[in-house]
C-alpha cells in the first residue's frame, strides 16, 4: 500500500539534507565537533539496536514488517512494551545520530517531514489494519502503550 518502505523514507530525507548541505555547508563550532560526533555515534548505536530489536521481534512472531499488510500476530513484548513503534523510534534516533557523526545540520531540517508523514499516513494505516485484525486486543494495547515514547 505504501510505495516507499519506511526505512527508505528516512534515507531519502537524509539524502535531501545532504544535497542541501553540499550546496550550503553548515557546521557546528569547531569545539563542539568531537562531542557532537561522540553523541551522534551513541545515538546511532542506540537507534540501530532499538530498530533492530523491534524488527527481530516481528521476525520471531512471523508477522509482516510491511505497513498496511495484515499482521498475523500482535507483538507486545520487548520494546513494544514501551512504544508501539520501536522501529520508527530507532530509525529516528539513528537518523539524528548519523547527522551528529557526520556533523551535518541540514538533514535535521528534513526529519520533521518524515515524522509528519509517519504520523499522518503510515501509522494511521497500520493502526487501522491492526484494529481490524485484532479488535479489542489491539484497542487495549493502544490504550496501555504510547505511540512513540
Amino acid at each position: 500500500m505504501i510505495a516507499v518502505p519506511v526505512p527508505w523514507v528516512f534515507v531519502l530525507a537524509y539524502l535531501c539534507g545532504v544535497m542541501v548541505d553540499l550546496a550550503y555547508p553548515l557546521r557546528p563550532p569547531l569545539g563542539a565537533t568531537t562531542g557532537v560526533k561522540i553523541a551522534g555515534a551513541l545515538l546511532f548505536l542506540i537507534g540501530a539496536i532499538i530498530a533492530g530489536w523491534g524488527w527481530v521481534m516481528f521476525w520471531k512472531a512471523r508477522t509482516t514488517r510491511v505497513p498496511g499488510n495484515e499482521s498475523s500476530s500482535l507483538v507486545t513484548g520487548g520494546p513494544y512494551r514501551s512504544t508501539r513503534n520501536p522501529m520508527y523510534v530507532g530509525l529516528t534516533l539513528a537518523y539524528l545520530g548519523e547527522a551528529g557523526m557526520l556533523t551535518q545540520i541540514w538533514p535535521l531540517l528534513f526529519l520533521p517531514l518524515v515524522l509528519v508523514y509517519l504520523n499522518a499516513v503510515v501509522i494511521p494505516l497500520e493502526e487501522r489494519k491492526l484494529a481490524e485484525v485484532f479488535g479489542p486486543s489491539y484497542d487495549d494495547y493502544r490504550h496501555r502503550v504510547r505511540r512513540w515514547i
